[in-house]
């Protein structure tokens, strides 16, 4: 299984589920969309802006330029500029509603909001303390596989120089005319999805929400002070 090395600038942060137990790869099921009441989604738009395809070399574009400037950005410089990037490609939102499993129904309205808004700053600071250079990657998109319940999953390869390929794969669903990414698969796959909520939904049921949410805020300081020593 191939890993991502740190001086290639690129260790993403889907790194750890590489080092996860194959069990939670099989949680992945249990978080499949098509078991959710999502928006069914419309006809594909295949314009070339508006496609599963474009909307992940979008996003694959704006990661490598955050690569490129990487050490001149520095880390909250790349928080800036990921920020945006991952609002218009990923549905945090939905993300982060699943990571905590069948404890989402239970918070109140504003604790929902505090636990999305936390997530997705965990998420952009995650990535931003990861891509911390450029050396030559390159992302390549393979094609598009159809999947449950109207969704899509984007299969691409990240080429790194001298090291083994990276597959990754996207799964996205239209919302309201636009694709977004509701999972990502390390090595094809490892779901992102059920790693996080294989970690958050046991912590939240072991510690409660407010310390849950504590250490994650724990986390994005942590990543602030790596981010910041590494320029």
């Amino acid at each position: 299984m191939p890993t991502l090395n740190r001086s290639h600038g690129i260790t993403i942060a889907l790194v750890v589920a590489l080092a996860t137990q194959a069990t939670v790869a099989q949680q992945v099921a249990a978080i499949d969309p098509s078991a959710d009441p999502i928006e069914r989604p419309a006809a594909a738009d295949s314009s070339e802006t508006n496609s599963p395809s474009a909307k992940i070399e979008i996003f694959h574009t704006g990661l490598l330029e955050i690569m490129r400037q990487a050490k001149a950005l520095g880390f909250e410089g790349r928080i800036d500029q990921l920020a945006p990037l991952m609002k218009q490609v990923f549905d945090l939102d939905f993300m982060a509603s699943k990571t905590v499993g069948r404890h989402w129904k239970k918070l109140s309205d504003a604790d929902k909001e505090l636990w999305a808004s936390t997530f997705a700053r965990f998420t952009v600071a995650n990535y931003a303390g990861r891509f911390t250079g450029f050396t030559g990657e390159k992302f390549v998109t393979l094609g598009v596989e159809e999947a449950a319940r109207g969704t899509r999953v984007v299969l691409t390869k990240i080429i790194v120089p001298d090291d083994d390929d990276v597959q990754l794969n996207y799964r996205v669903v239209e919302r309201k005319g636009e694709w977004k990414v509701i999972d990502v698969y390390l090595n094809g796959t490892v779901s992102e999805l059920a790693l996080r909520r294989s970690e958050y939904s046991s912590a939240l049921k072991r510690e409660g929400f407010d310390q849950l949410v504590a250490s994650i805020k724990n986390k994005i300081e942590d990543l602030k002070s790596k981010g910041e020593a590494d320029g």
